[in-house]
């Protein structure tokens, strides 16, 4: 088994503070992570317009929405000092953007992959500029029909034929509720979208509660592993509790370490450690 590659999604959980993203990257690369992730916005752009006025409370503060998306979105000061931190951590990051003007502001950084969420798995212009910009492109299936998600691969295999991108597209099943009923999760699409898409690196993309499900999705053939991280639950914002603790991430990411020394190849034999204790009792 190859060595999965686990992104922590720190999205927007870093509620708009340098000093929590910092916190969330420190505690992704003590983790063993081998990137984080964030989420970048033009808020006038991606915010429907009968929603930027409606009101919202945010931190004990009255704001309109539209204030509230500018309040949890960094812009180049902040990613400039994120692109310092996780070098110096030894960490690499990278970032969703949920429009055009976001992917343009994303090209001015060495990042190794470009994720586009689930709720993007339907914009065709974006498909289009990231694998033409000539990143690795990773992207979910949350809330998507099977048609949707036909159609989005045409898209990506057909920019890779003109391009010449050579970076293999990294497809993550997923279900977009936060957080996701255990008894939706529909692991064994893994198998199914591996079977569908063979020239694609399946993985999966989690927001449920618990860890062992995430786990088990490398056993099933998931090699790229993505989960939200958070400080804490209970903090206030959408996707705390569909994330992922401190605790639970080093619980998580060992137990993918775990699986990866245990799976094997199938041979059956008497391991090295065995022929001593076979010796003792079978003489």
């Amino acid at each position: 088994m190859n060595k999965t590659y686990i992104i922590g999604e720190i999205g927007i959980n870093h509620q708009g503070d340098l000093s929590i993203a910092k916190r969330l990257i420190d505690i992704a690369a003590a983790a063993g992570c081998d990137a984080v992730k964030f989420q970048k916005r033009n808020p006038d752009v991606c915010v429907p317009e009968h929603q930027k006025n409606q009101p919202r409370k945010w931190q004990g503060e009255e704001m309109t929405y539209l204030e509230y998306k500018y309040k949890v979105e960094f812009g180049k000061e902040e990613y400039d000092e994120i692109d310092r931190y996780c070098k110096e951590q030894g960490i690499a990051w990278s970032a969703s953007p949920w429009d055009m003007d976001s992917l343009k502001f994303l090209q001015q950084y060495d990042l190794p992959f470009i994720k586009l969420p689930s709720a993007m798995l339907t914009n065709d212009e974006l498909l289009h500029a990231c694998v033409n910009k000539g990143w690795k492109v990773i992207f979910s299936t949350g809330m998507s029909t099977q048609e949707e998600i036909d159609h989005a691969v045409q898209i990506l295999r057909s920019a890779k034929n003109v391009t010449g991108n050579t970076s293999k597209i990294g497809l993550l099943h997923c279900n977009s509720t936060y957080p996701a009923p255990v008894n939706e999760l529909n692991l064994s699409a893994i198998k199914t979208l591996q079977e569908k898409y063979p020239d694609f690196e399946i993985g999966y993309s989690g927001h449920e509660l618990t860890i062992g499900t995430t786990v088990a999705s490398v056993l099933l053939g998931a090699s790229i592993i993505e989960r939200h991280i958070t400080l804490d639950r209970n903090m206030e914002g959408s996707d705390h509790m569909a994330s992922v603790t401190p605790w639970g991430l080093f619980k998580l990411v060992s137990g993918i370490r775990e699986l990866e020394q245990a799976y094997g190849n199938g041979v059956i034999e008497v391991t090295e450690s065995e022929k001593a204790v076979r010796e003792k009792l079978r003489g």
